[in-house]
């Protein structure tokens, strides 16, 4: 058996090459739709699910024993996430802002057409 060093130890021949994770590839997907889409709101969901296979993909990182590349993109995955979560929710926030300032401004006309007679 021939001995190749790798990252942590021996490596077998046979044994695979290292490759990208997908789920890493598919997460930076996900977290640039996410900011793409979040001034719609809708990319929060892109955003979290982009999380959640960060989280997933580390998992499978540090088990694979270096047979998995990706690790060093995961921090840029989960600030992009984050971002698009941010921008979404500042969008809802303004939005609901805008609502009750409507709600206020309405609040003392009348809400008939104002052509009825009132007797008090």
């Amino acid at each position: 058996m021939v001995e190749v060093r790798g990252v942590s130890g021996v490596r077998h021949p046979d044994d695979p090459e290292p490759v990208e994770s997908t789920k890493v590839v598919a997460a930076r997907l996900l977290a640039g739709v996410g900011v793409a889409l979040s001034p719609f709101v809708g990319g929060a969901i892109p955003a979290l699910i982009a999380l959640m296979l960060a989280r997933q993909a580390e998992a499978d990182i540090r088990a694979s024993e270096g047979f998995l590349l990706g690790a060093s993109r995961l921090p840029l995955i989960r600030r992009l996430s984050w971002i698009g979560i941010g921008i979404a929710a500042a969008v809802v926030v303004a939005a609901l802002l805008l609502w009750v300032l409507a709600l206020a401004r309405a609040a003392g006309d009348a809400s008939y057409g104002g052509g009825v007679a009132v007797s008090l």
